[in-house]
């Protein structure tokens, strides 16, 4: 059976500042959102995300909005404004990010894949 990934309960956005990404996930049903936290940690982000942010990766939970951000250090290669980067705005990461395996059973939360 294929595992499934975040994208098929959530949906993501990203934005820059500098040479930060900030990304927020947010579960489509209120149901969701306890898989939503146990499968976007900040272990399994960085783990997910390896070679891409190379600095702290900070998780804000929004349970009002059934939501998560993340605030990650030095992602973007410096910034928009001294990346040779394509993708110099981190827009594709929110995609990258989506496609993280869930964790379905608490047992399976430390997992980093």
């Amino acid at each position: 059976m294929t595992p499934r990934r975040l994208h098929d309960i959530a949906h993501a956005r990203t934005g820059d500042k500098g040479d930060t990404l900030t990304l927020s996930i947010f579960a489509y049903r209120h149901e969701d959102y306890p898989v939503l936290l146990a499968s976007a940690t900040v272990e399994r982000m960085r783990a997910h995300m390896q070679g891409v942010v190379a600095g702290e990766i900070v998780r804000h939970e929004l349970p009002l909005l059934d939501g998560v951000h993340f605030v990650c250090r030095q992602a973007l290669k410096g910034g928009v404004n001294t990346s040779l980067a394509l993708d110099a705005h981190g827009k594709s990461l929110s995609f990258a990010a989506l496609a993280l395996p869930l964790v379905e059973d608490r047992h399976d939360a430390g997992s980093a894949a």
